[in-house]
Formats: structure tokens, sequence, C-alpha cells
């Protein structure tokens, strides 16, 4: 399968020139692309060894037992896998660390003993691992986050590097011309359907055969059910499932555990989504009083919005008829099932910096006859900016103009099928350029 360039390559490429770097711990779900990107890297060594714990054989697992140092490690490894390992000139990528914790606990005296050489840690499911080691690699090891590819990402694999250009290029005060917008909407409509799974990515760039792509998500629903049974075994994989297919289901408001299963007690919904959380299979968006910055200060845990990471699971999850969606103009028909606001919440996510895994706000008013809700609210400096996924004009978004009287806030911004605009005290991004609100 063909690479294609991802945000992640420039982080990446930075760590490896940086003379004072660390061992590097890539974290994100499973399927996303990080051994893809790692071994990207690996090209731009002069040696590359990859060891996937998953198939390892017991000579290699035993390198890691306590006592053993980074270069003695290294001596050994060199040996069984026939590679040169020097420092500066090699780059070791340990695959699956979870599979084998020895690794984990191990990687911090890489820093410590042997910093000149490069070494990146990955795995599945490795938020679980560390939890069993609270203290893993405090100042001695940096982390990137990564995820499915963003629309800016797949315009790139679909060699539309141009059009990715001009998005970034414009703003409410220097909008896109029609054409490229109408091209762009298109586009766009392309990348709900699929989302941004690489392997369904690449079945798309090649074939735009959406029959296909279809089986590919569906092959990948498949392996995450599957994985669920590696979760935590209190709880069976089939509770797990009802959570997560719930998630699905209820991603258009406010998460109620009690409507996920009559099988299930609060505590097993409670557990099972923080599983999932955890795998990185789905966002949550909290409510903040959005008083200032940092927005997480003043939360309300109790209300919460729970987005699966990804549009096209989701649609294959609800069974949602692409050909509506791929051919209408309507946003509402286009947002069936929340599509759009789990759209704009997955490209917040990655449009922030990988060097951090930051959490998702929205604001929410619930009162007798003048309830209020902002679907997420973003910090631009210092500023709480209010963003409202909408199809409407400006005229009936009572609960934006509400937030920004209530909270003195200078403009809201809407996010829509319209094109850059801006009037009153909304900025107007299209749903393709939400990403660009990050870098204002």
């Amino acid at each position: 399968m063909d690479y294609f360039t991802r945000k992640i390559d420039a982080a990446l490429l930075e760590w490896k020139n940086d003379s004072r770097h660390k061992p590097l711990m890539l974290r994100g779900a499973r399927q996303i692309g990080k051994t893809s990107a790692v071994r990207n890297l690996g090209k731009t060594f002069k040696y590359y060894v990859e060891i996937n714990f998953e198939d390892t054989p017991q000579e290699i697992n035993d390198l890691f037992q306590a006592g053993s140092s980074p270069q003695k490690i290294c001596e050994k490894l060199s040996e069984i896998v026939d590679t040169t390992i020097i420092a500066g000139e090699t780059l070791v990528f340990f695959d699956e660390i979870q599979e084998h914790p020895p690794v984990l606990s191990r990687l911090r005296y890489f820093y410590e003993q042997y910093p000149e050489l490069h070494v990146i840690a990955a795995g599945s499911l490795l938020e679980f691992a560390l939890e069993e080691i609270p203290s893993f690699g405090v100042g001695r090891i940096d982390t990137v986050f990564m995820y499915p590819f963003s629309f800016r990402e797949f315009l790139l694999a679909e060699g539309r590097a141009m059009w990715a250009k001009l998005i970034g290029e414009a703003t409410p005060e220097k909008p896109l011309s029609a054409g490229v917008h109408k091209k762009l909407l298109d586009e766009l409509q392309t990348f709900l359907i699929i989302g941004g799974m690489p392997e369904v990515v690449a079945e798309y760039v090649r074939t735009h055969d959406f029959l296909r792509c279809r089986n590919v998500l569906n092959s990948l629903l498949v392996m995450f059910r599957n994985d669920f049974a590696k979760y935590k075994k209190r709880i069976p994989a089939a509770r797990i499932n009802e959570v997560f297919t719930s998630v699905a289901h209820q991603a258009e408001g406010k998460f109620v555990y009690e409507h996920v299963s009559q099988n299930l007690n609060n505590e097993q919904v409670k557990i099972s989504l923080q599983l999932l959380l955890d795998a990185g299979l789905c966002y949550q968006i909290t409510h903040s009083s959005a008083n200032g910055v940092p927005l997480g200060a003043n939360i309300n845990p109790k209300y919460r919005r729970i987005f699966p990471f990804d549009t096209g699971l989701c649609q294959r999850i609800l069974n949602l008829d692409v050909s509506r969606i791929l051919l209408s103009t309507d946003f509402d028909v286009i947002n069936k099932g929340a599509i759009a606001e789990i759209f704009v919440a997955s490209e917040l996510k990655k449009a922030a910096s990988c060097y951090v895994d930051d959490e998702l706000y929205c604001w929410v008013r619930e009162k007798k006859k003048a309830n209020a809700q902002i679907d997420f609210v973003v910090q631009q400096g210092q500023t709480v900016v209010p963003i409202e996924v909408k199809s409407g004009s400006s005229g009936r978004m009572q609960s934006m103009w509400q937030f920004l009287k209530e909270k003195n806030s200078g403009y809201g911004i809407r996010t829509s099928l319209e094109n850059f605009a801006e009037y009153d005290k909304i900025k107007v991004y299209p749903l393709y350029a939400i990403g660009n609100v990050l870098k204002e």
C-alpha cells in the first residue's frame, strides 16, 4: 500500500533532528497508521530495526528483563535481526509493546543510559498497559498522539494538494471562489462517508468504489469488536459492544447511561465507556461553563456527549443511506446521525498539537423555557470562542446570540456547507475548513 503524507510526519522528522531527543511513544487507536508512519521515517535512517512483540521469539523477549543495559540489549538485538544498530544512524522501533510489559519498563533507561539512539515505541490498546505503570517514563519519554486521516490529509492522498493549500489560506475575510468551494463540498461528502481510516482511504484512492470501502469498514468494525475481549475480563465483550453501538446511536444528544441497554447497570456502562475512550474509539465532549480559560477549569461531568472517532465507522454502525448523503445538498440529510458534528469533533482533535491529547468542550444551559446549547467551545489564545454546527442563517442561532451576550464574547463561529463569510458577530467556516479555527 502506498504511503500518504500525514501531519505526524513533520513531528517525527523534527524529533529525529533534535539532538536532545528522548525515546518517543506514539499513541492512538488501532489501525490509524502508526506503524506506516514510523516505517516512513525509517527510510530517512541508514538502518532500520522493527520488532513487533505480537510475534517475537522468546530470545528477544528475554533481552528486556531487569538488569540488561540498553547497550547490551541493542548489541544482542543486532545479532538476532542481523542489522546494524548505531546511534545516530539506526531507528529502532518497538511495535505492539503492550504485549511485553518489560519493554515499557525498560524504555526510560534508553534515555538515561543510551540517549544518542533513536527509539520509537507504539502499540495497539497501549493505554491499558500504561495504566499498570503509573509513573512510567515521566520526564524521560516524549509522547505524540496520532489520529485517523484528517480531511486535509485525505485531499493530499487524492492528489489535491492545491485545494488543501487554498483551504489553509482562506479566511472569513478571504473566502474561496464558488467553484472551488463546490468541489470541496463534493470531496467532503465523500470523506464523511468513507471516514479517515488509512485502509479505507487507500481503497478509495485506488478504486473510487464505495462498495469496496464499505467492505473495508465492515472488516474494521469486526476487528474492533473482536478486540473488546482484550479490554477487561470483568466486562464481557458483548457488553462493551452494546455501549459502542449506543455511542453511535446517541451521538445527536447527551449520552444517557440508561439508554444503552437493559442488560447493563450504570457502573458497567461507565466502565465500558471509559475503556472505549482509552482505546481511542470515542471522543467525549464535556460541558464547560466557558467563563474563561482553561475551559476544563469549570466543567460539569454529568453532561457529556460521546462521539465515535470516525464518520465512516459511524455510518456503518447506523447503516445510513450513503447515496442520500452523497447526492444531497441538504445539511440535515448530510448530518443524519450527527455525522457533521462527529466530523467537527474529530477535525478539532486532529488540528490541535500532536503533543497533547486535548479535551473537547461544549456549553449547555438547561433551564425551563430557556434551554441553550453550543456544540463546541474552543480556546483561541486567552479567548473562548463558541462554535455551532448549523444549516440555518444567523437569525436562527438563538443559542449563539445568548452565549455571546451572556459571556460578552467578541464573536462566534458557525460551520456549515456555506463558503467562508463574516457578518454581524458571526464568522462562517465551511465544515471542510473547521480545523482552521485552531490556527487563528
